[in-house]
């Protein structure tokens, strides 16, 4: 297998419409911002769909982009609708998440069903039983209404109780007993789809990215998720492990089933008596929260960042002073933006480029800015 890095758009001009609300849960507070992120990730020949509202923004966040010299498309259409990702021709699509809407307008079926399947969690264990794919003991229900007293009784606790299909740890439930888990029950409609899961005691957990460029599997990038809670904070790199060989069997099955793009694997560490164990939790068959700080880290050359995502008090980009801490490609030091349109509602991410102690230090610089 090559582990060399590439960018899936690279080769091609894309249409980029990374708006979230097709897939996203419902209720999390600027969700409809999220398209901004994939501005940094765009090249100069791409068009891209942003909302609305962020063109308010859009001054602000060039400059940035310009001063650290990150090379983006200008070419701007301020709307969401899906159609524009197959109606120009010479462009490919690059959505986050291709789905049955995506699907309608770029019409790659065989992509569109190997997505919905492996994004169900109990699918994903099924497959990775098949496969012999180490995975935490679950067990997988149709409904709520298929765990009854005996499972109950029987569970081993502390377990998790999750939605088959959630995002961003939405669904998903901590069970120190028996009453925990019947009031967790009682938070799914009945027809909801569950597994229920070992606990898995580690605080170490690996983002594995891998990106299919046309008949080619790649291993993208290897990090570390900065959790809170089982909430995704943020990711650093480069992480302490790579397990590739833990995942790449069912890698390699997802690009033997028509898979495209980028997707990735949620993977523990554990110490065990007979060594560290690397079970996988999940496959995010899509974009995720690191694949942006990846790919934006590719483009200028970092190699040693954390991205992590923040609250502030301001309300625009022109009120946010980077002077001193913005990244510096001769240094390789400094702060970028990653999801900047959430300003709006007082949320920002920021990769965070340098050593570790530098990283710690910017941080604390960063958060007495914002």
């Amino acid at each position: 297998m090559s582990v060399a890095i590439k960018q899936d758009y690279l080769p091609f001009k894309h249409v980029i419409n990374h708006d979230i609300m097709n897939c996203t849960a419902e209720g999390v507070v600027g969700n409809h911002l999220y398209s901004g992120r994939a501005l940094g990730i765009s090249q100069p020949w791409d068009i891209i769909q942003l909302h609305p509202h962020l063109k308010y923004l859009w001054q602000a966040i060039i400059a940035h982009y310009q001063r650290i010299g990150l090379r983006h498309s200008h070419q701007v259409i301020w709307d969401l609708d899906l159609h524009h990702i197959g109606a120009h021709v010479g462009y490919h699509a690059s959505v986050f998440y291709f789905g049955i809407q995506e699907c309608r307008y770029w019409g790659d079926s065989q992509y569109m069903e190997t997505v919905e399947f492996i994004n169900s969690k109990n699918n994903f264990m099924q497959l990775a039983e098949q496969l012999g794919v180490d995975v935490p003991k679950t067990q997988g229900f149709e409904s709520s209404a298929d765990i009854d007293n005996t499972i109950i009784d029987t569970a081993t606790y502390p377990c998790y109780l999750k939605a088959a299909i959630s995002v961003s740890g939405v669904g998903i439930y901590r069970c120190e007993d028996k009453t925990a888990l019947r009031y967790a029950l009682s938070q799914f409609d009945k027809d909801t789809p569950l597994q229920l899961q070992e606990e898995i005691i580690t605080d170490i957990f690996l983002n594995l990215q891998y990106q299919i460029v046309g008949d080619t599997l790649y291993r993208l990038t290897a990090s570390e998720q900065i959790l809170d809670g089982f909430v995704h904070q943020g990711n650093r790199v480069p992480a302490r492990y790579a397990p590739w060989e833990s995942v790449d069997p069912m890698a390699y099955w997802l690009k033997d089933q028509g898979m495209k793009g980028i997707f990735a694997f949620d993977v523990a560490v554990m110490q065990t008596d007979r060594g560290l164990r690397f079970p996988a939790i999940e496959c995010n068959p899509r974009f995720n929260g690191a694949s942006y700080p990846t790919l934006i880290a590719e483009k200028l050359a970092i190699r040693n960042w954390s991205a992590i995502s923040v609250s502030t008090k301001h309300r625009s980009l022109a009120e946010i002073d980077l002077e001193g801490i913005e990244f510096n490609k001769n240094t390789g030091e400094g702060v970028v933006m990653i999801n900047w349109g959430t300003i709006l509602v007082g949320k920002l991410t920021f990769l965070l480029a340098g050593s570790d102690a530098y990283q710690q230090a910017v941080t604390t610089e960063l958060m007495t800015r914002l």
